[in-house]
Order: C-alpha cells, then sequence, then structure tokens
C-alpha cells in the first residue's frame, strides 16, 4: 500500500461527538467515516483489519468443522410471522415492502432463515449434525446508536447455527464452537473472559458470553482469581457461605415515624444494612408475590423472572395495587403475615435477629427470625453478586472487571424447530424436531475491542495478527531527493517481494506529518529511510515502543521476514 494511492484521511483533533477511545482513534486514524447516524464506511486501513478478523474466524470454524454459507440480507415476513417473531421485534427490526405490496425485513439475524433452509435441505438424520455459519451484515434500528462501530446500526457479524438429532451431538458442537471462539479471540491477541451467561429471550438452556476485558466494557464481569469461574453479574450465581445464627433476642416492634428507606431505618436504629431485609411485591400468576432480599443487596430481575409464580417480565405492583392487594404501603412492607407466596434469597435466609417493615405504616420488627416469627417457606438466589462474594465454585472471593461482549453461544433447543415445524425423521421412521444451538460472534465489535485493549500512551499498537500492515515505510524528504526516493521504494519492493505487508508514505508532506500520522496509524514496526541515514548506509528501524535501531537494509528486511513468519 503506498500511501499516495489510498484514502487514510487522519484527524489532528478528536471529533466531538466520538465518546470512547475506540471510536476516537477510528475516526482519527482514518480507518472509518461515518455516513449518518449509526451508519459507517470502511476504509481502506481499516477495511485490512475487518478482513484479517474475519479470515482468523474462518480458519478456526472451518478447523472446527463448521461450513461457510452467505444468506440474504432481506428477508421475507413470512418466515418470522411463522416463528411468531414478526410482532415480537419492535422498531429494532427494519421494515420494507417490495413493489408487490409483500412485507420484508433488513436482517437483524437469521434464525428463521437457517431454519427454513435446513428443513428443505436436510432429509436424513445420516446428515446431522450440520454445523454452517456465515459472515454478513446486520441491521438492527438502535434508539440510541453510540461508541462508533461499537454499537452501531449496521454491522457485519460472524452468526453461526448447528441442527442435532440428539443432544450428545449437540453437546460436542456446542464445545467445539466454545474452544474455537476462544482460539479466535486469543490468536487475534485479545485478553478476555468466557462468562455464565443469561440467554434472555434467544436461548433455552446454558448460555456464555466472552467478553474483551477493557474499562470501557459495558458489562461488569464476576470472576473468580484462583479458577476458570466467571459470570456476567447478571446472571452470576449468588451463594452464601454462612449458617445461620440461633436467635439472640425477641421480636420487638418499633415506631419508625416517615423512614421508609433501609438506609433511614439503619441510621435510625444505628444497625447495619445487611442486618435488614426488604420486601418487593411483584405481580404473579395467581397474584401478588413477595421477594425479599438484604438491604445491602439489590435483586436481580432475570432471576427473580424465571421463579414459578412469578409474572414474565417482571413487573413490580404500582402504589395503588399495592395498598389495595396487601393493605400496605411502600416502605412499610414485611414478609410476617403479608399473605402473599415469599420467596426469600439465600443470604437474607441466614439472617438472624432482623429487622424488616412490620406491614404497618411508621412501624418496622427488629429482632425477627425465620422459623419463630415467619416461615421460611422458599430459600432461593435473586440478587446481584457483590465484589468479595464467594465464587459459586467456592475458589475465592469473587473480582470485578468492566467487558466488551463481542460473542454470545447459546442453547437454542427446539424453539425454533418447535415454532417452524422443523423435524427430522429419527433411526425409528418418528418425527422429531431438530435441536439447536446458536453461535454469534461481533466482527465489527472485536475491532473496536481490539483498539479499547491496544490503545494506550496515546499511541495504538496493533497487534501483528490482525495490523492493517507489519511495517510503516517513511521516506523523510522522497520528493526532493532522488537518492531516498530509490532507496525507498527499493525497500518496499522488496519487502512486497518477501511477502511482507507493507504501507509506504510516499507523499509529498513534511516529515513532521509524516511521523505524526505514522504514530496515529501505530503499525507494529516503522522503518525510516533519509538522506542522513543513507549516508551511513542504514536505515532506521523500530519495533512498536522500543528504541530505534540503525541496521542495513538487508538486515531490517530479515527481521521483518522472521516477524512475519512467527505472526503466521
Amino acid at each position: 500500500m503506498r500511501a499516495s494511492h489510498i484514502l487514510v484521511p487522519t484527524l489532528r483533533e478528536s471529533p466531538a461527538d466520538a465518546e470512547i477511545t475506540s471510536h476516537i482513534y477510528m475516526l482519527r486514524a482514518g480507518l472509518i467515516r461515518q455516513l449518518a447516524k449509526g451508519l459507517y464506511t470502511w476504509l481502506p486501513l481499516g477495511l485490512a483489519v475487518l478482513r484479517k478478523v474475519e479470515n482468523i474466524i474462518r480458519e478456526e470454524l472451518n478447523n472446527a468443522g463448521a461450513m461457510e454459507v452467505l444468506m440474504p440480507v432481506v428477508q421475507p415476513a413470512e418466515l418470522w410471522q411463522e416463528s411468531g417473531r414478526w410482532d415480537v421485534m419492535g422498531p429494532e427490526m427494519l421494515r420494507m415492502k417490495d413493489r408487490h405490496d409483500r412485507d420484508y425485513c433488513l436482517s437483524p439475524t437469521h434464525e428463521e432463515v437457517v431454519t427454513d433452509l435446513v428443513r428443505n435441505v436436510v432429509v436424513s438424520y445420516k446428515q446431522l449434525p450440520c454445523n454452517i455459519y456465515q459472515i454478513n451484515t446486520k441491521f438492527r434500528d438502535e434508539i440510541r446508536p453510540r461508541f462508533g462501530v461499537m454499537r452501531a446500526r449496521e454491522f457485519v457479524m460472524k452468526d453461526g447455527y448447528s441442527f442435532h438429532l440428539e443432544e450428545e451431538t449437540f453437546e460436542e458442537t456446542y464445545r467445539a464452537m466454545f474452544n474455537a471462539y476462544g482460539s479466535i479471540l486469543s490468536r487475534i491477541g485479545l485478553e478476555y473472559r468466557a462468562v455464565e451467561a443469561d440467554p434472555g429471550s434467544m436461548g433455552d438452556g446454558e448460555s456464555h458470553e466472552f467478553h474483551v476485558l477493557a474499562e470501557s466494557g459495558e458489562d461488569a464481569l464476576a470472576f473468580s482469581p484462583n479458577s476458570d469461574y466467571a459470570a456476567n453479574v447478571e446472571s452470576a450465581e449468588a451463594i452464601s457461605n454462612t449458617d445461620r445464627p440461633l436467635p439472640t433476642a425477641k421480636i420487638e416492634k418499633i415506631s419508625t415515624p416517615g423512614i421508609l428507606t433501609i438506609e433511614a431505618v439503619s441510621d435510625f436504629l444505628g444497625i447495619a444494612p445487611s442486618r435488614t431485609v426488604k420486601t418487593l411485591i411483584v405481580e404473579g400468576s395467581n397474584g401478588p408475590v413477595a421477594l425479599v432480599i438484604r438491604g445491602d443487596h439489590t435483586l436481580n430481575e432475570a432471576k427473580a423472572s424465571r421463579l414459578p409464580l412469578v409474572k414474565s417480565p417482571l413487573t413490580f405492583l404500582k402504589e395503588e395495587d399495592l395498598l389495595r392487594e396487601t393493605g400496605v404501603t411502600k416502605g412499610s412492607i414485611g414478609p410476617i403475615q403479608l399473605g402473599t407466596p415469599i420467596f426469600v434469597d439465600h443470604s437474607a435466609s441466614n439472617l438472624a435477629d432482623f429487622t424488616c417493615g412490620a406491614n404497618e405504616e411508621g412501624f418496622h420488627f427488629s429482632n425477627v427470625n425465620w422459623g419463630r416469627d415467619v416461615d421460611l417457606t422458599e430459600s432461593v438466589d435473586i440478587r446481584n453478586v457483590q465484589e468479595g462474594d464467594l465464587a459459586a465454585d467456592g475458589s475465592g472471593l469473587l473480582e470485578f472487571k468492566r467487558g466488551i461482549e463481542v460473542g454470545h453461544i447459546f442453547k437454542l433447543g427446539t424453539k425454533y424447530s418447535d415454532s417452524m415445524g422443523a423435524t427430522i425423521q429419527d433411526r425409528s421412521g418418528k418425527n422429531t424436531p431438530f435441536v439447536m444451538g446458536c453461535y454469534g460472534l461481533g466482527v465489527t465489535r472485536i475491532v473496536a475491542a481490539i483498539v479499547e485493549q491496544h490503545y494506550r500512551d496515546e499511541t495504538m499498537h496493533w497487534p501483528i495478527q490482525v495490523a492493517p500492515a507489519l511495517v510503516h515505510l517513511v521516506a523523510v524528504n522522497n520528493i526532493k531527493s532522488e537518492q531516498v526516493r530509490e532507496a525507498a521504494f527499493s525497500f518496499y519492493s522488496r519487502c512486497l517481494d518477501s511477502g511482507i505487508e507493507i504501507y509506504f508514505d510516499d507523499r509529498d508532506e513534511r516529515p513532521g506529518v509524516k511521523f505524526a500520522d505514522a504514530d496515529l496509524v501505530g503499525l507494529p514496526y516503522r522503518i525510516t529511510i533519509g538522506e542522513r541515514t543513507l549516508a551511513d548506509r542504514v536505515v532506521e528501524f523500530q519495533s512498536a515502543g522500543k528504541e530505534i535501531e540503525l541496521l542495513t537494509a538487508d538486515e531490517a528486511i530479515q527481521k521483518l521476514i522472521n516477524a512475519n513468519k512467527r505472526s503466521s
């Protein structure tokens, strides 16, 4: 690549609307340009990174036994209506009509299309398992696109799907995809964590997210430093590592006028919030349901919504409904004689002599004990974990880090095959629905995540495996000096002949401009050729973040050849 022949529109200042490092850098380094909100054009250097990431993904997935296909981006409404998701997707799905007034959408995902494909082409169980993937464009009309390509409306995604007759082969494929994702991220040069996750509306069983560790990450991760245990904070199992003490005092009703919050109760009584419980009332399938957690903990709504008797999505009772159903107002509710089904979090169930609402405005109970003063019907996990909690595998105390979600794998079960009538005859001739898995990987998000993790000290440090090029060749005053021009073009040609990817700044620009752009682009190696170095028959050779070496052209090229071999 010659700088004079390609578009690399670098910027000296950070764009005003760019919020995070990757967005700022990718605009300043000329990797992307915005067309409209959430829509970006990938320019040559950015596209080079994107393609290298895609190639690593292809290699690892092909090695894991997956097959690449390419499915249409425009999809007919009929398939989505068949699965029941046409009206569920909401405004994130961009809908349109063709000239015949038929409904279509611009693909937000491909579960329906791939299920239709397989049910029509896989005619025998002997063709299973079937594991296919694509790298394709997706569109989701985000209400608030932000952070550049990190949360764009149009993006490149690798989505994969597997089809099985039996759970056994599905488990094998799920593990193979799990391992392939780890290999992909490791080869790219990313520090990551695979975490247990909530499948949400997509899945029907086990689910794992893959997060690149970065302070700009939107997700909080909980992990044990002593084991492989890691989970999204939203889905991490919260356990209690203490036994419930015996009661030490009699229950007492205390006047607490105007005191409605845990903080206020704790201050008024001079006790820690961890010695209190709060009772939350939500809608249930047969009337209100009470959820009890420790005063210093927060409710995990995803966990709570999966409880029996609890209506999904989780909905808290409004003030007027709360008063009508329980006769109690918010701030005074407690589990004693409440008259509703009660689910108690594990940590709250291990409390003794605790404080709670008295179900009477302006009063609380202190020294409350389970079994003696209030029945403990069921102990469950319904809270968010906190840093310092015991990890679910018992290996140590949880630590938190932030992560950028770049991948998610799901066990779909028969969710789509049931709704779309996708079946296969088993060995006995009985029609049985396909068991399905889903495996997503955000390609454009990975590029942004690379920047977030490898941009430091105001400089980009591209991993060799995905750098736009291996080496940046800077020719100083090449327009004025024929000697420099000839030496630079000779070096450039020798690199190309040796299979070395090189970005040659041959522009008619001042040295300061060229060096500033070289710092901004951040390639792994830099070669500088000028009249001064040529007089000594050497070039300046610099590895990213290291001191300049003076080498002969032959020595420099050999070093680059060796680096190229190590990266392949």
